[in-house]
């Protein structure tokens, strides 16, 4: 990731952090007012999509995540392939780091969970919710302590974020797939195939891709797969590499032209229909419920526990490199924000829970857990550890090879 690219994603995020604050605020006091039937209905409202044959009935809240969240898919996957293909992915010793605390910050958190819920009453299947990062939400708050860390540490927290929703692709595809349809999936395959071998030439115009994006939709959404997959799917098939000499790529330009959208209108639009929690009659016992607590505890301790634990053997193993200028202790907060699951943590937990019971108590878990790892997360970025400390532990870690220098020519 160039210099400029990381800044121009890293301002991008940091307002669309504050726009989602606001829109679950917003949300909040909605669900917690006289408006609040109001506010149900009008998400609950059908909302009727006709193109040609092609008709699609939903409600205005299904709409926003079946539909508008896929777009943030494409925007997602669209990440992705870049830094695989040129960015901070691009080599096993760029993405060893963020690999593996990524799959600690995913794995732990489910651990967790699980271990909370395996008493009575406890409720299995909302294992997924912990595990994902609102990066949004974790790059607004580290950009009130960004003047103390190091870039390095942002570009960490940024390619973990990115691994993270990786995963959570994987997850989404793995388990919330309903019976397939394999003639939908079929025309969806080959969509895609025709779009990648457009994309092998890199003259197509863009607008090819959007057209090709709306049918693999339509396709995956009749098909029992999540819509969401469709977005990382179409990201797959757009070039990377420039149309030609003083040209910008596809992939580049539309990243560009949706991030906008995605990070200030559609992750927003998604806080505001999925963070509205009616506090009215909330009892201790709700808050202390497995599901609650499960979602709490594994964001608040199973992230940052799992992120810094995986990256700290991966770092003692001689497999990952610790990030320059970095102290043990910003690693540590790093970890924390990822505790922040917020609108992602509240996607999963749309998908794992029919029930309207279980659902609630996962988002109350959620608000807590988030806002809790982001205060925790601040103040340990916003320490000065003593240096004598990491210079004791730094000193027992395998150290990056210096290249040996050349003579002037």
């Amino acid at each position: 990731m160039t210099r400029n690219r990381f800044l121009d994603v890293f301002r991008t995020d940091a307002a669309s952090g504050l726009v989602l604050a606001v829109a679950a605020l917003t949300a909040l006091i909605l669900a917690n007012s006289p408006l609040t039937d109001a506010y149900r209905a009008l998400l609950d409202h059908p909302f009727r999509f006709q193109l040609g044959g092609y008709v699609v009935d939903m409600s205005i809240a299904k709409w926003i995540k079946d539909g508008l969240m896929a777009i943030f898919f494409w925007v997602v996957g669209l990440e992705i392939k870049r830094e695989i293909v040129s960015g901070e992915l691009s080599s096993f010793k760029k993405m060893a780091l963020p690999a593996f605390g990524a799959v600690g910050g995913m794995v732990v958190p489910a651990l967790v969970y699980l271990i909370y819920n395996g008493q009575a009453g406890g409720v299995s299947e909302g294992w997924p919710v912990p595990v994902a990062t609102d990066i949004a939400f974790a790059v607004a708050a580290f950009a009130m302590v960004a003047r103390q860390a190091p870039t390095s540490l942002k570009v960490f927290l940024l390619s973990l974020a990115i691994v993270d929703d990786l995963g959570a692709v994987i997850l989404i595809a793995a388990l919330f797939t309903s019976t397939i349809h394999w003639g939908a999936l079929f025309g969806a395959l080959l969509t895609l195939g025709i779009l990648a071998l457009i994309g092998m030439g890199r003259k197509a115009d863009n607008w090819v891709y959007f057209v090709g994006f709306f049918i693999v939709w339509a396709f995956v959404h009749e098909s029992g797969v999540h819509a969401s997959v469709a977005g990382v799917a179409v990201a797959l098939t757009v070039p990377s590499r420039s149309r030609g000499p003083g040209l910008d790529s596809a992939l580049n330009e539309i990243e560009h032209a949706l991030r906008p959208w995605s990070a200030l209108v559609i992750m927003p639009l998604f806080a505001l229909s999925a963070a509205g929690l009616s506090l009215t009659g909330l009892t201790i016992d709700q808050f202390l419920s497995p599901v609650t607590m499960g979602v709490l505890l594994g964001l608040f301790i199973g992230k940052p526990v799992g992120i810094f634990l995986f990256a700290f053997l991966s770092i003692v193993l001689g497999l990952a490199h610790k990030p320059k200028g970095a102290s043990w202790f910003q690693i540590l907060g790093a970890g924390w924000l990822c505790g922040i699951g917020f609108t992602m943590s509240l996607f999963l937990g749309g998908l794992a829970f029919d029930s309207e019971l279980y659902f609630a108590e996962a988002k109350l878990g959620v608000l807590v857990g988030s806002m809790m790892s982001a205060i925790m997360g601040v103040a340990f970025l916003a320490m000065k550890p003593k240096r004598v400390d990491n210079a004791k532990v730094d000193a027992a870690l395998p150290q990056a090879p210096v290249p040996p220098k050349t003579p002037d020519a």
